[in-house]
């Protein structure tokens, strides 16, 4: 398996008349009509102080630096095509012991069952061997916590091969999540994000998800371990398709709910930003991501089908 170590959405819209980009690593638009975007010299006070070229792809919410690292995870994406790039991306807060969030992108040729999801019976949730010792838990603090290893990156969403599998059991793509939350609303979030990922809906779908750890009030309890529970939960996921962009966000409290009719919990991307302390899809070219920030919430509803 091989991984890289590097460092360091929900907005809502209608679709965006823009020419589309080449491939599915595409990154953001030029500097001349981008002017919030990631930039390759980093603010964190750990590790190199050069950011990854992939902070700039459009999954990559504005990176926060100071105490965070960004970790990018590299595997075969499609065992049968050997398709190798990224798998999904993390920024992990060092001081606080936390991701933030997780991005990545899906699209037709990785969006394939080739594996089954990965299981072990001493370790199945291993630490992330790209992050330095000091900065992980000495044990798993999930177990026994009463929360579940709640994945951001999702293991039905990588299926193209075990090792991309694998990779989303890391501990540093984990948030704890209730049970009654985790199998069913977030699930249920989940599921509603493959049935967009079709090749009638969608060139590549762009997702940032987390949960809230920056803020006292948007967080639940702190366990004993230092833990962090967030109170709060989002996604943000940015559309391509052939007509242009548009982009939906979601915005949930973490509690034991079963939910199936989802409009409910759109928000706006600026609403998101605004929420969560996040600057999602800055990549974008600044009237792109203007436009898929503003667009009214009922519009967004009616733009992704849902009521």
């Amino acid at each position: 398996m091989k991984k890289i170590i590097l460092f360091l959405l929900f907005a809502t819209c209608m679709a965006v008349t823009f020419s589309a980009c080449g491939n599915n690593d595409e990154e953001g638009g030029s500097k001349s009509n981008n002017t919030n975007a990631n930039v390759l010299v980093g603010t964190s006070s750990v590790g190199n102080i050069t950011m990854p070229a992939e902070i700039m792809r459009l999954e990559f919410p504005k990176v926060k630096g100071g105490n965070s690292m960004i970790i990018v995870h590299k595997a075969i994406l499609n065992s049968k095509t050997n398709e190798y790039g990224v798998n999904y991306s993390v920024e992990w807060d060092t001081s606080k012991k936390s991701q933030r969030w997780s991005c990545y992108q899906m699209y037709s040729s990785i969006s394939v069952s080739n594996t089954k999801r990965y299981t072990s019976d001493t370790n199945q949730y291993p630490q992330d061997p790209s992050l330095p010792s000091q900065y992980q838990f000495t044990a798993d603090p999930f177990w026994g916590s009463g929360y579940d290893h709640g994945h951001i990156c999702p293991s039905a969403d990588r299926l193209g091969s075990a090792d991309a599998n694998y990779q989303t059991f890391l501990l540093t793509n984990m948030q704890p999540q209730v049970n009654g939350f985790n199998a069913y609303v977030w699930a249920n979030m989940e599921n509603q994000l493959r049935i967009w990922n079709r090749d009638s809906f969608r060139d590549t779908l762009y997702v940032c998800k987390g949960g809230t750890i920056d803020n006292s009030d948007q967080i639940a309890t702190t366990l004993h371990s230092g833990l962090i529970v967030p109170k709060y939960y989002f996604m943000a996921i940015l559309c391509k398709n052939k007509e242009g962009y548009k982009a939906l966000g979601f915005w949930i409290e973490h509690k034991a709910n079963s939910d199936t009719e989802l409009g409910k919990y759109v928000v706006s991307i600026k609403q998101l930003e605004s929420l969560t302390g996040i600057d999602f899809f800055c990549n974008l070219p600044d009237n792109i991501e203007r436009t898929v920030e503003s667009l009214p919430v009922e519009n967004v509803k009616r733009a992704w089908g849902l009521q």
